[in-house]
């Protein structure tokens, strides 16, 4: 394989939200990321920014209606709630990190806790959260592996 383009990862994710700027600002405070460029559309839409969270990148922008030429972006919350996508982020520490997305809002679906597959494998300490527009997150720890 080629070399990715520097200051990016071999996969990524991109995530919508209604209120993308408001988003941006609480995935920030909550989970710890950090935005590396944020790009201003008419009317003050986010067509395009890249949160940094140590070498991974999400991109997060407003949704799209199906009508649009470029194509349908949707959030939970612009489809009734259903989960479009989960993500996972490994974190140093993730009963530090549970209590910071608790402390900004996040609904935590699944309290922090231990998932060992057995000693041929690993064991990750995990928790999930529910952020402010219904996308999931979990963020893991591994202990052993």
């Amino acid at each position: 394989m080629k070399t990715t383009p520097q200051g990016w990862p071999r996969m990524s994710s991109s995530i919508f939200y209604q209120d993308a700027s408001a988003a941006i600002d609480w995935l920030c405070r909550a989970f710890g990321f950090e935005v590396r460029i944020k790009v201003d559309g008419p009317g003050g839409r986010i067509e395009h920014s890249e949160l940094l969270y140590g070498d991974g990148v999400v991109m997060v922008a407003d949704v799209r209606p199906a009508s649009d030429q470029r194509g349908f972006w949707a959030s939970p919350r612009s489809v009734g709630g259903a989960n479009t996508q989960s993500i996972m982020v490994y974190v140093d520490d993730v009963d530090a990190h549970c209590a910071r997305a608790r402390a900004a809002g996040a609904t935590i679906f699944d309290e922090p806790s231990l998932h060992d597959y057995g000693e041929q494998y690993w064991a990750d300490r995990s928790y999930g959260a529910v952020d402010l527009e219904g996308h999931h997150w979990w963020f893991t720890e591994r202990v052993r592996g």
